[in-house]
């Protein structure tokens, strides 16, 4: 063949079968045997129903002579429950159909559409493509009820029976299309169109351990294999276990009129164990539910499952225990007692969060503690974290946290809290409401909001600071005060402009307002309509003093709002003259003392003299209106 034959782009026209009358209960196999023996494309094919014949039976038997044929009226019957759902009632349907090449005309030829089901076929959706479209014709109900059993039987769905809505959804489409020449889908749809009884399904017994299923991901969506769970910590009334009962299912049939009998469940799970007076059984129709009475972690020994609150380790380590977090309302208390000064009793990059924890050795690298109560025996690692309201540590190289924190020695360590004690400070730093160190060496950096008192001092080139803003909330908050400040004068001053042009504007038209104020009050007692002009310069005359009222008020509000945030800016420029640094020794070696300003923002700095016996210092105001540090009396 050459490559410009004249046959080359002529469509040649589908083949056409001879129409075919079968009568059968699989038309779907019809439909592919005749374009297998034609030769021609499934899709090409299409049929008519001819008659559509529904047979049931109750027979255990299943003897083929047992079927009895339901007549079309009868067909509603079919959806007593009572009589489907009996595991012995049978039904099935054969169609008498004419096969026939399809034709190019239908008028479903635009109308893109799918018939689906659920997994049981017990729900059945027409599925229509958006763009899809029918044209109204006399006979637009029947021909689209003959589409959809078309459609239905192509996929074996029983026709006639479940189908009730079809009608409904027909009826719909209809109007539509007798209004508007044609029925048009926007949008996707799914519409049902047969709903057999869906078969409730069989349980399993089950048992669900809860206090497992607390999440151990970390960053990134990473799971933390240091938080596996060696203890789970419980919360009161916190549901720790669940036994699911075994529960048979109900039975249902779906719409290819398939029996759907549920299975017997498996029990595999029953409880053995038993529970003391901490956990509580609450069972229902469903299941039983073990809750725990009282805070703490859970804890099965022996075949008992109980709730504990005292925990004792040898150490905290990824090897034994991995992080221990139970939570700070748990009201668990963990005793560590690895006291090996060469082992960590806290391991490296462990995490420990419980209500009280005792350590009797170290804390390794970059571990956390958080806790309510926390004692180290040890000492903290450099990289280490504590977190305590009350922290009380031996040796300190780390990080600290807490309300009121005890440290015997610190060594180049950072201690915060609000009150801070430390026996001896060898380098570091300290951020506290108030500081006292009981001995204080070299390269130490003591900040405090209120006080620091040093007992004896041996070492220099120590810095003392008082900083009334010292924390981060009150130095935020002192910033924003400032800004809002600056913006109420602003504003203050600008409303003071607008009063003095408004109360100029008045006066300078009070007497003309006297004028047309009389001669409306004539007008009125004489029953004399009153001129437009004079009513209008009246109004607006009246609405000036109303406005100039208003403004008035909002300069009083914003004036009284400034002088509550002037006084709180006040009070906290004020604690800095009640703020001292203290130093009960004599003064040794290079020290600073500093002392931070609010208003004006400024610090000051005194180097106490070597051998001075000066003790207490503080900011005092000059007569000129400037400040000075000064030793001051008790």
């Amino acid at each position: 063949m050459g490559l410009f034959s004249s046959s080359a782009n002529i469509e040649q026209a589908p083949v056409k079968i001879r129409p075919t009358v079968v009568k059968t209960q699989n038309v779907a196999k019809e439909l592919t045997d005749m374009a297998k023996k034609n030769g021609v494309a499934l899709n090409s094919l299409d049929f008519e129903i001819l008659e559509v014949k529904t047979f049931t039976r109750v027979n255990k038997e299943k003897i083929e002579s047992d079927w009895e044929e339901i007549g079309i009226g009868e067909l509603h019957e079919l959806d007593d429950a009572a009589a489907i759902l009996n595991k012995n009632y049978q039904i099935k349907q054969t169609y008498e159909i004419e096969i026939f090449t399809k034709n190019e005309n239908d008028i479903f030829k635009k109308f893109n559409a799918a018939v689906g089901a659920n997994a049981t076929k017990c729900k059945i959706y027409l599925s229509i493509r958006e763009g899809s479209e029918i044209p109204w014709i006399p006979k637009f109900e029947e021909e689209f009820l003959k589409y959809i059993n078309k459609s239905k039987i192509r996929a074996g769905i029983l026709v006639g029976v479940f189908d009730e809505m079809v009608f409904e959804v027909i009826s719909k489409a209809s109007a539509v299309a007798k209004v508007d020449g044609v029925v048009k889908y926007d949008k996707n749809q799914t519409i049902l169109i047969a709903e057999g009884y869906e078969p409730t399904p069989t349980i399993n017994d089950a048992f669900i351990k809860h206090y497992e299923k607390k999440s151990i991901v970390g960053e990134n969506e990473k799971i933390d294999y240091s938080k596996r769970g060696f203890i789970h910590s419980v919360l009161e009334r916190e549901t720790l276990l669940e036994y699911i009962k075994p529960q048979k299912g109900k039975a249902g049939r779906n719409c290819r009129g398939d029996f759907m009998e549920p299975t017997e469940p498996l029990v595999r799970y029953a409880p053995t164990f038993t529970v003391d007076d901490t956990i509580e059984i609450v069972e229902n129709r469903e299941n039983i539910l073990y809750k725990a009475k009282v805070s703490g972690y859970i804890s099965f020994e022996t075949g008992r499952y109980q709730v504990k609150s005292e925990l004792d380790v040898g150490e905290v380590t990824f090897k034994t225990t991995g992080s221990i977090l139970t939570g700070l309302g748990t009201d668990v208390s963990l005793s560590v007692k690895e006291n090996d000064y060469q082992k960590d009793a806290i391991g490296t990059g462990m995490e420990v969060e419980v209500s009280e924890i005792d350590i009797k050795g170290n804390v390794g690298p970059n571990s956390k503690v958080h806790a309510n109560r926390a004692t180290v025996e040890g000492q903290t690692h450099k990289t280490s974290k504590m977190y305590a309201k009350n922290l009380t540590i031996n040796i300190h190289k780390g990080f600290a946290s807490g309300d009121d924190v005890k440290v015997m020695r610190l060594e180049h360590g950072v201690i915060e809290g609000k009150k801070v004690e430390v026996e001896q400070a060898i380098g570091g730093t300290i951020k506290a409401k108030d500081i006292e160190i009981s001995l204080c060496a070299s390269y130490v950096k003591a900040m405090a909001s209120r006080l620091i008192e040093i007992k004896k001092l041996q070492g220099s080139e120590n810095i003392f600071t008082i900083d009334p803003l010292l924390y981060q909330e009150k130095n935020r908050d002192f910033s924003e005060k400032k800004s809002e400040i600056h913006e109420l004068r602003v504003s203050i001053d600008e409303i003071k402009k607008e009063i003095e042009r408004y109360k100029k504007l008045i006066n300078d038209n009070a007497e003309s307002f006297k004028e047309i104020k009389k001669r409306l009050m004539y007008f009125k007692q004489n029953g004399i309509k009153m001129p437009t002009t004079f009513v209008v310069k009246y109004k607006q005359h009246i609405k000036a003093q109303e406005y100039l009222d208003g403004i008035i008020n909002e300069c009083q509000e914003k004036n009284n709002k400034l002088l509550l945030l002037s006084a709180k800016s006040a009070s906290l420029q004020d604690s800095i003259f009640d703020a001292r640094i203290i130093n009960r020794d004599k003064w040794v070696g290079h020290n600073e003392l500093i002392f931070k300003l609010i208003d004006p923002l400024m610090d000051l700095s005194y180097k106490p003299k070597e051998g001075s016996m000066e003790k207490i210092f503080a900011v005092v105001k000059m007569d000129d209106g400037t400040f000075e540090i000064r030793a001051v009396k008790e």
